[in-house]
């Protein structure tokens, strides 16, 4: 266990920033799955706007890596590209 006054500030802030990233990680998880399990082209269009706006903002933020939002993009929309408009 840490003694000093700065070591022990270090494990309440790193414990803090640990849940906040780990909430923002399952919520792109959650949105990214969302979008890709859209069956319906017009739900799925406005998914994927949620979609890569949340991966766009946490690309900012420092929270993913840009390539890893690329391709998780792409991805998305692949699927939404190749889903048929309902008649």
């Amino acid at each position: 266990m840490a003694s000093h006054k700065s070591a022990k500030k270090r494990i309440r802030t790193s414990a803090r920033r640990q849940e906040i990233n780990q909430m923002a990680e399952s919520k792109i998880k959650t949105t990214v799955r969302k979008a890709l399990n859209a069956t319906e082209k017009e739900e799925a269009e406005k998914l994927y706007k949620d979609a890569v706006s949340l991966l766009d903002k946490s690309t900012v933020k420092g929270k993913i890596h840009l390539n890893t939002a690329s391709r998780k993009k792409a991805a998305l929309t692949k699927h939404v590209n190749s889903l048929q408009t309902a008649k």
